[in-house]
């Protein structure tokens, strides 16, 4: 088995709802499910997960430097509790100096952040992979400039990272629309998680990076992003990516309404369980 290791896009579900009890976590029970197995298709432990979140924007990418990060708690309107959640994973400072290092060598002007903790983009999804904290954490922005072409053109910088025991991990959404829920959700994000699919999964490389490129060409963008910052993660990972095939590894209705996927990247294609979306 090879172990460069694969990388992933994750739609990331509803606030802090890893933390939670009742409904939503139980809405949210083929994602975890999903979630929890991602170690075991891992190649080896990784010495440390760089995730790029979509709750993260900066005008330079910024990657969090601190060896002991802090909490971010960038969600309104749920429980008291989920306030003093506590995620205790460490940073890694070596890894962060290298992100950094790897994406001046392309020509961005790529800062540190000691003060960055984890937001719920990125302890939401961690909590059900790595519920014990143990392994390293190393959190990325996205830039301001919503460039599709630009944020791929930085995960070709990151790809490097993969064969250095870095688990690359995109965390947002296939459909981020807060004003258009429920059941009027429905055939626009099943519309753009269509093409998503086909443009993922179909096309590889520069193929598949020009097709993201073009993202706002695809049925139903407007209304899946009509603010790009929850797609642009997954521009990085596909743009580390490089010629490997991607995956479907976890597709549902969320909720029972909005039709929401998660993709893995990696040498080989790998059969999903927990895909309710397949044809």
């Amino acid at each position: 088995m090879s172990m460069r290791m694969p990388t992933y896009f994750i739609s990331h579900g509803i606030g802090p709802w890893s933390y939670m009890r009742g409904p939503l976590r139980e809405a949210s029970a083929l994602l975890e499910r999903h979630l929890a197995a991602v170690p075991s298709e891992l190649p080896a432990v990784p010495r440390a997960v760089a995730v790029v979140s979509g709750h993260w924007e900066e005008q330079e990418i910024t990657v969090a430097t601190s060896p002991r990060p802090g909490m971010v708690y960038d969600y309104r309107g749920f429980p008291e509790y989920t306030y003093a959640i506590n995620y205790p994973a460490p940073g890694s400072p070596e890894i962060a100096r290298r992100v950094i290092e790897l994406l001046r060598d392309r020509g961005w002007n790529a800062r540190g952040d000691e003060h960055r903790g984890l937001d719920v983009a990125t302890f939401g999804i961690l909590k059900p992979m790595y519920p014990d904290a143990g392994i390293p954490v190393v959190p990325i922005s996205i830039k301001a400039s919503y460039d599709a072409r630009e944020h791929f053109e930085i995960g070709r910088a990151l790809a490097a990272l993969r064969s250095e025991g870095v688990l690359l991990i995109g965390s947002g959404f296939t459909f981020h629309n807060l004003g258009l829920r429920g059941p009027a959700s429905t055939a626009p994000s099943l519309a753009f998680d269509s093409w998503l699919r086909r443009t993922l999964l179909d096309a590889e490389g520069e193929e598949r990076g020009g097709a993201l490129a073009r993202w706002k060409q695809a049925p139903a963008a407007s209304l899946a992003h009509p603010s790009e910052e929850h797609l642009l993660p997954l521009m990085v990972i596909a743009g580390a990516a490089g010629d490997d095939p991607g995956t479907v590894v976890y597709g549902e209705l969320l909720m029972g309404t909005t039709a929401v996927s998660s993709f893995r990247f990696a040498p080989l294609r790998a059969p999903s369980s927990f895909d309710r979306l397949a044809a």
